[in-house]
């Protein structure tokens, strides 16, 4: 009995096949909270893993949620991210910081109270 997953090949093959052999993502592009929207459908005899990321990215997705949902390492996933990337069917953007961080003031008079303790 093997310790993998059920139904799922992980194996060095499987994975060199994926990507076409290579082992690194052309650019830095895709970290791991990097959201992915798809910007087209997927199209006949696209890569299986290329259409089920089409089709998980029509709302913004991170990476490594879409790599959660192939069951693949975020490596891998980032290679085909590139993949999609390169030919304009896929944008990256990182996500929005909606917060402001407090006055400096404040936090100085927080700092004082803790040390007070």
């Amino acid at each position: 009995m093997s310790g993998g997953r059920p139904g799922r090949d992980d194996s060095p093959d499987r994975l060199y096949t994926l990507t076409g052999g290579r082992s690194r993502a052309g650019s830095d592009a895709f970290d791991l909270v990097t959201l992915v929207v798809s910007e087209s459908d997927p199209v006949p005899g696209m890569q299986s893993e290329h259409v089920t990321i089409l089709r998980m990215c029509r709302f913004p997705t991170a990476v490594v949620e879409v790599a959660a949902g192939l069951g693949l390492p975020v490596s891998i996933t980032r290679i085909l991210l590139a993949d999609l990337h390169d030919t304009g069917r896929i944008s990256a953007r990182h996500p929005r910081v909606s917060y402001r961080l407090p006055d400096p003031d404040i936090l100085e008079q927080v700092l004082v109270g803790l040390r007070n303790l």
